[in-house]
């Protein structure tokens, strides 16, 4: 302790600003002595430094629209990383190698392209709040990026590669894929990995005949057009179209546009990488040596030549031939090979299966099966090979077949996308399926497959051109295609089988499509690297296709190309070239559409009761909530019940069913639920609730009721209802009338058939009953009880009457007929009441006075009669906005003959029948208790019998009366007048 103390008085006396206190030494206390924990005068603690980071930028302009490169600011220990932006979206892509030198034979390239919610402000809407497995369009997004830089690296170049491509921000009106291929493009070029780039790609559009360089989302939607175009400075890379019946003259003008506008990506590319970049590293290359792969060919040269010569060879046999031929090289070679050279044995051989197959066609014109250039195979078609299916169709092109199937949903099973950009659903999806049995392997399925996610993709776009528009056909259309055998250009066999699939399924296609796939094999100066010969080839085979230089895709209607997708192996070829290929691609179309209109041209007539059916129906809101119940429960009931789907909108019901039998079973419970608009002439499903002497009430339409009266039963006379129906049957009504409280009248009879005797005498005898549109009215909503109903009916309708069949035909006429205001005003004009002589001849139907004889009446005619008297009250008290007619013609005009009078002449209309009102009526009907009077207009009234009074009364005679009262049904009472 004693050294320490002397040791701070020492450098206390050097440093006088050494103090105790300055070195956090307490004071002392009890004798001990410590570090004091004061902080009234910190120390100056050191601070972090300024890190700077130095980035570099390029910035230039393409479309109108300003695009900027920037390096060495983020993901600084990448490889090779670049952020590319093009306002407010911007995507970084970086480039990383292995460290390895794995022997392989090919390129282990992998293109990870990703979409987060974080890049467009969201959290994504999944259980665990994170992104999952990559979506179809990440894969797609991955693949558009491989494919343009894939052929650029070296021959050899068989190290691990990995490119991951990210959007950090999104505005929605780019599309960030074309962005991040040229961030990767830039990123290579950046790295220290050996690669013959930069590229560039860009997207073109058109609008009324314009082409758009680089259009925004908006611009797509409208669109015929979306060209990706990816290139070198003087060669195509790959070439993605999707379009809707561009002619291929028009398609050729904008890939020529398209070249200079993607050359401009180069430069900025070029003197970032001058600024930034890294020196190229020296790769170990898998090369064979020119002594081994001359000793190789001597020996397989002659054995493969005889193969392709021999067209008894099929693709399976052939293959097996070519193992042979390796075999028997390796044994030739015998132990004078090192193990490396037997390793890439097998690769050799392909070297030299592909320089004789190529010399082949070129020198010769000669194709592996025998065909002209310019030839298509062989072609089969059979539309409707599942009949129970929606839609099917089975497609052969040579050895190649695919079987397509097509499935039809609700709207509601469209699938939901989570892109950045795009719409959000997808109401047509083809999925395209490659199993290992179409080329005679073992495998494993599992997962989204990067190939078949690719080809479903380029057939898809191709149809979609001819669908119909959403608001003309509503359904969500899904295609599954099931490669059956693979011998080449399986995606565009499905494009076929998926176009005769939509026409079986009765889908209205504008035009069919057809695809083929078009081949070209080149003879390359081996100096200049320039192309001396050429042959393009129609219809590859699949070995032809990996043999040669290129997969140029293409389909389309007989109008233009629909869908293209271009793959190339060498690092790029002519422009001219890829145009040159587009005409044996539109001949060869051409024949497949030939063949295929042959087996079906038009959709078909999808009547048979196995086709879906989609229905959309209109309620209120109201109506709707009834209809789904607490939580939903009466919805899921019934699909659970019918295997139907429901989907519920604002104001709508949209219903898609497997069939129509489930369609209607669908439509009969949400009709008991919800009930619909009610039409005479409308048929609808009633339970029988109670059965009385007259008639049945029953309950229809969402809890309504109405009457069956006896006489409408049946054709055949009725003596009890119970004879007919029974509480609780279900039978199918027709509307014939309500009146203004909403008590409906229904017939059953009106739905049977007529018994073939009546239907003869009233082809006979019978006037013609002349038609009128069914009249619609809303359900009321405070409908009157059963029991009120009973009574009211009750009281009017006769007990004895007979049935007549002209009659029978007028009662299923609608009794209430709608009217606008102004042809009210002129009805009642016309049909003004006028006085008339007591001369006047009698009508029709009637007697004599002093006979006892009745004017015949039908037993349908009289409810009519009584929902026209409470009907023309009713109408009175709104202000006679509506006009009242009768059923029956005769009866009218009897009504505008015996016109109602008043002492001044006027005629009597409803409004104006009041206590107290004189009126001259006739007798109508004669009834047990009293008489039934015509005042004229259309309005009946009731007069009772006096305990005192004269009973002799004959149909027809007039007689002065006056209105004393109404019923509570608002039928006028009258009683007699004294004439003076």
């Amino acid at each position: 302790m004693a050294m320490f103390s002397l040791a701070i008085r020492a450098r206390a006396k050097a440093n006088p600003l050494l103090t105790r206190r300055a070195l956090h030494f307490r004071n002392f206390c009890n004798g001990r002595f410590g570090l004091s924990t004061s902080e009234s005068n910190p120390p100056d603690r050191p601070v972090a430094g300024t890190k700077f980071l130095e980035s570099f930028k390029e910035e230039f302009e393409i479309g109108s629209r300003v695009i900027s490169l920037e390096t060495g600011k983020i993901a600084r220990f990448a490889n090779g990383a670049v952020v590319l932006g093009m306002e407010e979206t911007k995507v970084l892509s970086t480039v990383a190698a292995a460290k390895g030198d794995a022997v392989r034979d090919f390129l282990p390239l992998t293109v990870d392209y990703q979409e987060k919610q974080f890049a467009q402000g969201l959290i994504p809407n999944t259980f665990m709040r994170r992104e999952g497995a990559p979506k179809e369009r990440e894969l797609l997004c991955g693949r558009l990026i491989d494919r343009p830089i894939r052929p650029l690296f070296s021959a050899g170049f068989y190290h691990e590669i990995q490119v991951m491509a990210s959007v950090l921000s999104s505005d929605g009106k780019q599309d960030p894929d074309v962005l991040a291929a040229n961030a990767t493009s830039a990123a290579l070029m950046l790295s220290d990995i050996p690669w013959g780039g930069p590229i560039g790609v860009v997207r073109i559009g058109r609008i009324c005949g314009q082409f758009i360089v680089n259009p925004t989302m908006d611009e797509l939607s409208l669109s015929d057009l979306n060209l990706v175009y990816a290139c070198t400075r003087d060669k195509t890379l790959m070439i993605d179209v999707q379009a809707r019946e561009i002619t291929e003259k028009d398609l050729e003008a904008g890939l020529r546009l398209a070249h200079p506008e993607a050359v401009k990506y180069l430069e900025p590319q070029i003197r970032l990488a001058a600024k930034a970049g890294k020196q190229k590293k020296e790769y170990k290359l898998s090369m064979v040596s020119e002594q081994f792969f001359e000793k190789v060919r001597k020996l397989a040269e002659a054995p493969i030549d005889a193969v392709f010569t021999d067209p008894s060879y099929g693709k399976f046999e052939r293959g097996e031939a070519l193992e042979k031929i390796t075999q028997d090289v390796k044994s030739a070679l015998g132990e004078g090979c090192d193990e490396q050279s037997l390793k890439v044995l097998p690769k050799v051989v392909d070297t030299v299966r592909k320089k004789v197959v190529r010399k082949r066609i070129i020198s010769d014109g000669f194709r592996l099966d025998g065909r002209h250039l310019d030839e298509v195979r062989p072609i089969y078609c059979e539309a409707g090979h599942l009949p129970i299916l929606h839609g099917s169709a089975l497609f052969n092109r040579g050895d190649t077949q695919v079987l397509c199937t097509v499935t039809l949903g609700a709207p509601q099973d469209a699938q939901r996308l989570d892109s950045l950009v795009g719409p959000p659903t997808k109401r047509f999806m083809l999925h395209y399926s490659f199993p290992p049995f179409c080329i005679d392997e073992i495998g494993k399925r599992a997962g989204l497959n990067r190939r078949e996610v690719g080809h479903g993709t380029l057939a898809e776009k191709a149809l979609l051109a001819v669908l119909p528009p959403e608001d003309d056909f509503p359904y969500t259309v899904r295609i599954n295609s099931e490669v059956m055998a693979s011998d080449g250009s399986t995606s565009m066999a499905t494009v076929c089988g998926g176009s005769m699939a939509l026409m079986d399924a009765g889908i209205p296609l504008q035009e069919h499509v057809a695809g083929v796939s078009v081949g070209l094999v080149t003879d390359v100066d081996p100096e200049s690297g320039e192309i001396t010969e050429y042959r393009i080839l129609t219809d590859i085979l699949g070995l032809e296709d990996h043999l040669g230089d290129m997969d140029f895709k293409i389909a389309g209607t007989r109008n233009g190309v629909t869908a293209i997708q271009l793959d190339i192996k060498p690092a790029g070829i002519p422009l001219g070239i890829i145009c040159e290929s587009l005409d044996p691609a539109r001949k060869g179309r051409l024949q497949i559409l030939d063949h295929m209109e042959q087996e079906i041209s038009v959709p078909r007539n999808q009547d048979d009761r196995n086709s879906p059916r989609l229905v959309t129906l209109k309620f209120s809101n109201d109506a709707i909530r009834r209809f789904i119940g607490p939580l939903g429960a009466l919805k899921r009931k019934i699909e659970e019940e019918t295997g139907a789907r429901i989907s519920v909108g604002d104001g709508t019901i949209t219903i898609a069913a497997k069939n129509q039998a489930v369609m209607e079973k669908v439509q009969d419970k949400v009709d008991f639920i919800v009930g619909r608009e009610i039409v005479v002439g409308g048929i609808y499903k009633g339970i029988v609730m109670s059965i009385k002497e007259y008639g049945a009430f029953v309950e229809f339409n969402g809890g309504q009721q109405g009457l069956l009266h006896i006489s409408e039963l049946s054709h055949e006379p009725v003596s009890r209802v119970s004879d007919v129906v029974s509480v609780g049957q279900q039978i199918s009504l027709m509307c014939i009338g309500q009146d203004v409280r909403g008590n409906i009248k229904l017939s059953r009879k009106a739905t049977l058939p007529r018994p073939e005797s009546e239907t003869k005498s009233v082809v006979e005898g019978s006037a013609p009953v002349t038609k009128e549109k069914p009249n619609i009215w809303a359900s009321p909503e405070n409908m009157s009880k059963g029991e009120q109903l009973e009574s009211t009916l009750e009281e009017l309708v006769p007990s004895k009457m007979e049935n007549t069949e002209s009659n029978r035909s007028a009662s299923l006429m609608p009794s209430v007929v709608i009217r606008s205001a102004a042809e009210c005003d002129e009805e009642e004009k016309s049909a003004g009441l006028s006085k008339t002589s007591k001369s006047a001849p009698k009508p029709k139907g009637t007697l004599k006075k002093g006979s006892k004889q009745k004017k015949i009446q039908s037993s349908d005619n009289m409810p009519d009669l009584s929902l026209s008297i409470m009907l023309s009250e009713s109408l009175s008290r709104m202000g006679g906005n509506q006009e009242v007619t009768s059923q029956d013609e005769g009866e009218a005009n009897l009504s505008d003959q015996n016109d109602k009078e008043t002492g001044g002449n006027t005629p009597v209309t409803p409004q104006k029948l009041k206590l107290g009102t004189k009126v001259t009526a006739k007798i109508y009907q004669i009834r047990a208790r009293g008489l039934v009077l015509d005042l004229g207009g259309g309005i009946r009234g009731m007069y009772k019998y006096e305990s005192n009074g004269e009973r002799e009364f004959t149909v027809g005679d007039e007689l002065l009366v006056q209105c004393s009262s109404f019923t509570s049904k608002g039928i006028p009472v009258m009683s007699m007048v004294d004439e003076e």
